[in-house]
């Protein structure tokens, strides 16, 4: 498994190379901002056409997640519908492929800025979850103590000998995670931002996703 072991608040977890938090102790894969139906959202907007896969190719990933942990419990941390309007006009196909992922699993869906009430796609619907010692929600606290959170889309950059790179990325400190976005074409804010670097502590981390993975300082 393409990963990256850290510890928050004393629990052992995993960034995966997917984009995907796996905590194994429980069983539990979270994924953050899959802001599904983002090109019917855009479509409909009128805004730059998108190809109309996002949904499907988040899909894949997403079930060759589940496939690779076995895991038990799915948090999806909020924003996993562009809108509600697009979550109810998810294809047929897409909804039967949200079920067979559920089956037989615990699913939750955290409410986000984008998808503020419950959707009728199984699962259940909260304002966000507490699982000693983590605390899932969507955007993060000033004075949050050991949240796993998204909203932001972090990304970050990294020289290497073929030259920089930048990739959706993990944020971590000693009081919290931040996941990068799991979804197709959500784009990204850089670590360096002012939002982000308020809230990140001095020796935080920045884990880049991707085949290979990088661990450094959180450029700011």
């Amino acid at each position: 498994m393409n990963k990256i072991d850290v510890d928050l608040a004393g629990a052992r977890l995993a960034a995966l190379g997917s984009g995907a938090l796996w905590w194994p102790d429980r069983g539990l894969l979270c994924v953050s901002d899959l802001h599904l139906g983002k090109s019917e959202r855009s479509a409909r907007r009128g805004g730059a056409p998108l190809p109309p896969y996002d949904a499907e190719d988040t899909l894949a990933r997403l079930d060759a997640d589940l496939r690779g942990t076995g895991a038990r419990t799915v948090i999806c941390l909020g924003d996993s519908f562009d809108d509600l309007a697009a979550a109810e006009a998810l294809p047929e196909a897409i909804r039967l492929w949200l079920a067979r992922l559920q089956a037989g699993r615990r699913w939750v869906w955290i409410e986000g800025n984008h998808d503020p009430g419950p959707v009728d796609l199984g699962g259940s619907c909260l304002a966000e979850l507490d699982a000693p010692p983590l605390t899932f929600r969507h955007m993060a606290r000033v004075d949050g103590c050991g949240e796993v959170s998204g909203h932001y889309h972090p990304k970050a950059r990294v020289r290497t000998r073929g030259g920089a790179i930048s990739r959706p990325a993990f944020l971590c400190d000693d009081a919290r995670m931040i996941l990068p976005a799991y979804g197709t074409f959500t784009g990204g804010l850089r670590s360096s931002d002012a939002a982000l670097a308020a809230l990140m502590g001095p020796g935080a981390i920045a884990i880049l996703t991707g085949a290979r993975m990088h661990v450094l300082p959180m450029p700011r």
